[in-house]
């Protein structure tokens, strides 16, 4: 489940076969409360999955608005007290959704680029952080994030010594006019930008496979600025 911004999304997920069973992704517009439950009950009945064969719940942890990173969160810890078996818990960073369908491609160039993640921070920002090809399962804390503008990314960017770049996620006219004269800097289409449950379930799965999880307690918001 994702509800850390005006994008939402919820997916069921396979861990045996890695295959994608039911997925919904929708622009929340603050409505992520009264949607979110709603759209799992729908997921779980369109992949004909019963509540009690869940096994494991993925949440996006943040950045993002201070709500809507807390309902899914919240949404994830009353499932798994639900359930007669709790299930796994596995907390992702917002932009580690963003970054991961880049990130086996990447890999595969030489030299590999560094893929910048960004999604907005509302007022004209943007947060973002960035992932190496070959760390699929990096998961960046509160220290690894920038927030700043359009410029201040663009200038980022410039500066880095980490050689070429793309540059994924939530890219809109103004950022992309920012980062038009950075040299070695390929922008990913904003088309692809939209964060999926699917893509955040299978990340979830590699970090449980790699046993990466979270307990009930431990599932907490990432905020990069008090509330």
């Amino acid at each position: 489940m994702d509800t850390a911004s005006t994008t939402a999304s919820v997916a069921i997920y396979d861990m045996a076969t890695a295959r994608i069973l039911a997925e919904t992704t929708w622009e929340g517009r603050r409505r992520q409360t009264q949607d979110l439950l709603m759209m799992v009950r729908q997921a779980l009945a369109t992949a004909d999955v019963a509540p009690d064969r869940l096994r494991a719940l993925a949440v996006t942890t943040g950045p993002g608005s201070f709500t809507g990173v807390r309902i899914a969160i919240s949404a994830a810890k009353g499932i798994a007290l639900g359930l007669a078996i709790p299930p796994a818990i596995v907390g992702v960073p917002t932009l580690c959704v963003t970054a991961a369908p880049w990130l086996p491609l990447a890999a595969a160039c030489h030299p590999a680029p560094t893929t910048c993640a960004v999604m907005h921070a509302g007022r004209r920002r943007y947060h973002w952080t960035c992932f190496a090809a070959s760390d699929r399962l990096h998961r960046p804390d509160a220290e690894a994030h920038t927030t700043g503008t359009a410029a201040e990314l663009a200038a980022f960017l410039s500066a880095s010594a980490a050689g070429s770049f793309w540059l994924a996620g939530e890219v809109d006219a103004e950022l992309a006019a920012a980062v038009g004269a950075c040299a070695h800097l390929t922008v990913i289409e904003p088309v692809h930008g939209l964060r999926r449950a699917g893509v955040l379930a299978h990340l979830a799965t590699l970090l449980l496979q790699a046993g990466r999880t979270e307990t009930l307690t431990s599932l907490q918001p990432l905020y990069l600025r008090e509330p």
